[in-house]
């Protein structure tokens, strides 16, 4: 067999390689390749379209286009505004501000924005977190408006953080919320959202504060003498309606507006009852009046010292990062169906500006809603106008047809908020989960159940910290398996994983499946001199010849640092009392680099024991190692 000569890698300064790292680090799409070699004016042009992304689909706009946007804006705002007013009852905010938030972040995201199909607005999971945090703390009955500064303040802060993570291309770091992680995490938080809505929905008025499921059921069952029939009769009719006009659509997605439809079907409906039968003095609440008017200026509001201002930094870091792992997953998963490409960075800093700019405009946290996206794209929508035609309609809604919804009852909001949030329940891909990685479906139940009997935050944090458990399981705990060839060929593969392989006498071939750095060199020394005694038994008792040679195939060895190199060096000391040749199989460049500037004695990094596949390391060394090795 031809054995291939090792090559040491090209030398490259310290400098080079840092500018290297940071740009595979922070710019793996390499954002600047646009601009190289073209003159100043395209470079200008590619640059405006590069931070407004309008500008790129806004030239080419057609009449045809148009059509569909209009109508699937007007489809979206039909949901937009019954889910705007009852998400804002949701976080505890008066409902009129669910409304400001479908008129203005929509506007922002439209210029900014790279999706065609995100729908902005309101979403229930974010309504939720912002909601019961800020109880903790201030009550929105008994201090309504610093309630609503600090829901302001804490916008402001989710949408700081949002736009920083794009500029400084750290979107990584939301990737620590792992699948599992978010379908365990909505769907806890959807029952916890649904059962809130048992006070709509009973006709409750003394309520718990708390979010937990114990709290929850137990303050409805010790306030049964507040329960109104005529609430609940209401509630169940209304409730049945969505419910069924969502499962049609579900069965018969081309009639998607069916359930687009409904909720606001169903408030016009019920306000009507309302009004002609007078039942809101029969024990049906109802919205009560609410102000008329497009948005009005809350910069003023904002707080930014006092003792709540460590609250509103939490809540607006906890609700910008899971508003925004939420905005971009829905944006993606639409931009695949169609095949274009929605780039995360750029939607960081679109959903994180218009959270800024909707602090300052009596909003409070928006994102791109899964629901009403679905919604979106089904009604054919084409580019980023539906948002404007969405927003435009709420803005006519805000001047001129606010009076409609004072008699629109409490409880078909809250019947709204369960048929929206049903959704988020993903059994499918809990399913799926199990059948692929059972620690994930571990990490799953934790998010539940946490978010369930604990809290909102709590169940989120366990559910993180378990996941980081298992990523620091497999960085201090690399695999190493046992390779051996298979008959035949001059392949080698796991033993335990391809029965027909086979150990070569003399030798010990073992493949490190990881980087290695002081978080696992300990644990690696440990195991490969285990390796090496248990080799060392059986061929003792199989009488073969001695172990000769430990051959380390090292292709998914990345990295090493300082402790890497010395678990290599230590280990060339153990294998050299023991008269075992320690042999390195295909080391990448970094790895290469670093062992031979730690070989200061020429010894470590010899040629003769460098080979670029283990077929090629056996045949070579077989024939160096004398008679006992000709039959290999």
């Amino acid at each position: 067999m031809k054995v291939h000569k090792v090559v040491a890698p090209p030398h490259r300064s310290t400098a080079a390689k840092l500018k290297t790292r940071l740009k595979e680090t922070f710019f793996p799409d390499d954002p600047l390749r646009q601009f190289r070699g073209q003159p100043n004016r395209t470079k200008l042009i590619r640059a405006a379209q590069y931070i407004f992304p309008i500008l790129q689909w806004c030239p080419e706009y057609s009449f045809r286009l148009l059509k569909s946007d209009v109508v699937s804006g007007l489809t979206i705002a039909s949901l937009a505004i019954p889910q705007g007013i009852s998400y804002a009852k949701l976080a505890n905010l008066p409902p009129i501000v669910g409304l400001y938030s479908s008129f203005v972040p929509p506007l922002v995201y439209a210029v900014l924005g790279s999706s065609r199909d995100l729908a902005v607005g309101p979403v229930s999971i974010a309504s939720l977190i912002l909601g019961s945090m800020l109880r903790q703390q201030v009550s929105p009955v008994d201090n309504p408006l610093l309630f609503l500064q600090l829901a302001f303040t804490s916008t402001f802060f989710a949408g700081l953080f949002q736009a920083s993570l794009g500029i400084l291309r750290l979107g990584f770091i939301i990737d620590f919320l792992s699948k599992a992680t978010l379908i365990g995490f909505m769907a806890g938080a959807a029952i916890i959202v649904s059962l809130q809505q048992l006070k709509a929905l009973l006709g409750i008025t003394h309520f718990t504060k708390q979010m937990s499921v114990i709290p929850v059921l137990s303050s409805v069952f010790h306030h049964t003498n507040e329960w109104s029939w005529q609430t609940i009769v209401m509630g169940v009719c209304f409730l049945l309606f969505l419910l069924a006009t969502r499962h049609l659509s579900m069965k018969k997605p081309k009639l998607f507006w069916v359930s687009a439809g409904a909720p606001l079907l169903s408030v016009i409906v019920s306000t009507l009852i309302v009004f002609v039968s007078r039942a809101d003095r029969y024990g049906i609440s109802v919205i009560g009046k609410l102000q008329e008017g497009l948005n009005p200026p809350s910069w003023n509001m904002l707080q930014f010292h006092g003792s709540h201002l460590g609250l509103v930094a939490k809540t607006g870091l906890i609700t910008g990062i899971v508003s925004l792992t939420e905005g971009i997953a829905v944006g993606r998963t639409f931009a695949a169906v169609k095949n274009y490409h929605v780039d995360g960075n750029k939607e960081m800093i679109a959903i994180g500006l218009m959270n800024v700019v909707g602090s300052a405009t009596s909003c409070y946290v928006t994102t791109g809603a899964f629901s009403r996206s679905a919604v979106n794209n089904n009604a054919g929508c084409k580019t980023a106008v539906s948002n404007i035609v969405m927003s435009v309609t709420v803005m006519v809604t805000l001047l001129f047809l606010m009076p409609l919804f004072e008699y629109t009852p409490n409880v078909v909001l809250g019947a709204i908020i369960v048929t929206a949030v049903i959704g988020l329940i993903d059994l499918p891909a809990a399913r799926h989960i199990w059948r692929i990685d059972k620690f994930d479906f571990l990490v799953m139940l934790c998010a539940f159940f946490g978010v369930v009997f604990l809290s909102v935050q709590n169940g989120l944090a366990i559910a993180v910290g378990l996941s980081l458990f298992k990523l620091l399981m497999q960085v201090t705990r690399p695999k190493t398996v046992v390779m051996g060839n298979i008959p035949g060929t001059d392949v080698y593969r796991n033993l335990h994983h391809y029965k027909d392989a086979q150990r070569i006498p003399g030798f010990l071939v073992l493949s490190i499946e990881s980087p290695v750095n002081f978080a696992n060199s300990n644990y690696l020394t440990e195991r490969t001199s285990r390796w090496i005694e248990e080799c060392e038994e059986e061929e003792a008792q199989e009488k073969h010849s001695s172990l000769r040679f430990l051959i380390l195939e090292m292709s998914a060895v990345s990295g090493v640092d300082t402790n890497g190199v010395s678990f290599f060096k230590e280990l060339k000391k153990t294998t050299a009392k023991k008269n075992i040749e320690l042999v390195f199989v295909n080391p990448l460049s970094e790895v290469m680099e670093k062992l031979q500037r730690a070989d200061e004695e020429e010894d470590f990094m010899r040629p003769e024991f460098l080979f670029l596949t283990v077929s090629e390391a056996v045949a070579s060394l077989s024939l160096k190692g004398g008679p006992s090795f000709n039959n290999v």
